[in-house]
């Protein structure tokens, strides 16, 4: 049984893309926030009622945060169980985004409840769409590479894909483990009547060879192992 996630909302193209991803190895279950919740990192609800509502079968809406939606998945929803897969993430989540995606800690969430997971975002060009039917044939591999590996407590993983463009991309592109990319964002800030808004090109951020920035910018599938013990 598999777990699916993620923090762009259950209606997203990304959790479409991610359900054919799977949709061949068996049984899996939906539970993914209601609404957008890019870049709300590892918050948890504690302090209200989060109402679910099933939509379908193994399909749950969760008035909550991604974090959330592992914790209801794995206790309740769906405790049998084996993997959870969060995305696909419309944006990359490299380097030092991994501290506040929610995509990300919702895979950390699982992995510390004891379940192996992948979070899986997608970078983006501008001015390219995303080829959503690429991405899910290219996230199926990655997930069928991955799960072959020998299980380890507290281990999850987060894997950016590239963005090339319509012509390329016919295969899958390679797949290279690699750390993550320590160096900070982009820090700008533009200012407005309302107040000082983020002006960071997240395009231009520094970045070291070999990890997870580099091998995503030039083309290639990142794959990065992180643990929480």
């Amino acid at each position: 049984m598999l777990l699916l996630i993620n923090d762009d909302g259950i209606h997203a193209p990304g959790m479409a893309a991610l359900e054919r991803a799977v949709a061949e190895w068996g049984p899996y279950v939906v539970v993914a926030p209601q609404e957008h919740l890019s870049g709300c990192g590892h918050q948890t609800t504690t302090h209200r009622p989060m109402r679910a509502t099933a939509l379908a079968p193994n399909r749950h809406m969760l008035e909550g945060l991604p974090a959330d939606c592992a914790r209801l998945g794995l206790t309740l929803l769906a405790p049998q169980t084996e993997w959870v897969l969060s995305g696909i993430n419309e944006g990359g989540n490299l380097g030092a985004d991994v501290y506040s995606s929610g995509t990300v800690a919702a895979a950390r969430e699982a992995a510390l409840l004891g379940r192996p997971a992948i979070a899986v975002s997608h970078y983006v060009r501008r001015g390219i769409p995303i080829d959503w039917e690429r991405a899910a044939r290219w996230t199926g591999q990655v997930v069928r590479t991955l799960m072959a590996r020998p299980r380890e407590a507290g281990i999850y993983w987060s894997v950016n894909l590239p963005h090339l463009p319509p012509n390329e991309g016919l295969e899958v592109p390679p797949l290279v483990d690699c750390r993550l990319d320590g160096n900070p964002l982009p820090v700008s800030y533009r200012h407005e009547e309302a107040g000082y808004v983020y002006a960071g090109n997240y395009h231009l951020r520094q970045r070291d060879a070999g990890a997870d920035v580099d091998v995503c910018f030039s083309g290639r599938i990142s794959l990065v192992r992180l643990a929480v013990r």
